[in-house]
């Protein structure tokens, strides 16, 4: 779901005002301590609230949103999550043969 904004000044400060439709339906947003904000493409800033519980790997905002859309999916549509079968796993055995992941480069 989309919200429109409108940048505004406020004090001394810029500022993003929302539709009120979007703290309605997304409360941890309403009277947030601190958020904060990811600029993720031309154009494009994810902004998350900080202090609550968040994904593990917070400094990928991506991989975070990306991870977000999977659960709140899966767990407003569970009807449609299936298993892997022996074919799909082959073909990404086959995909991955040969590449070496080290631990230490993800840090």
């Amino acid at each position: 779901m989309s919200y429109k904004g409108k940048i505004t000044t406020a004090g001394s400060s810029e500022a993003i005002r929302f539709e009120k439709d979007l703290f309605k339906q997304h409360p941890e947003f309403k009277q947030a301590a601190e958020v904060k904000a990811d600029i993720i493409g031309p154009g494009k800033m994810l902004i998350t609230v900080l202090g609550r519980a968040e994904v593990e790997n917070e400094n990928d905002p991506i991989l975070g949103a990306f991870l977000s859309f999977l659960e709140r999916d899966m767990c407003t549509s569970p009807g449609v999550i299936s298993p892997l079968d022996e074919n799909t796993l082959n073909r990404a055995r086959r995909l991955t043969a040969g590449v070496v992941v080290v631990d230490d480069e993800l840090e």
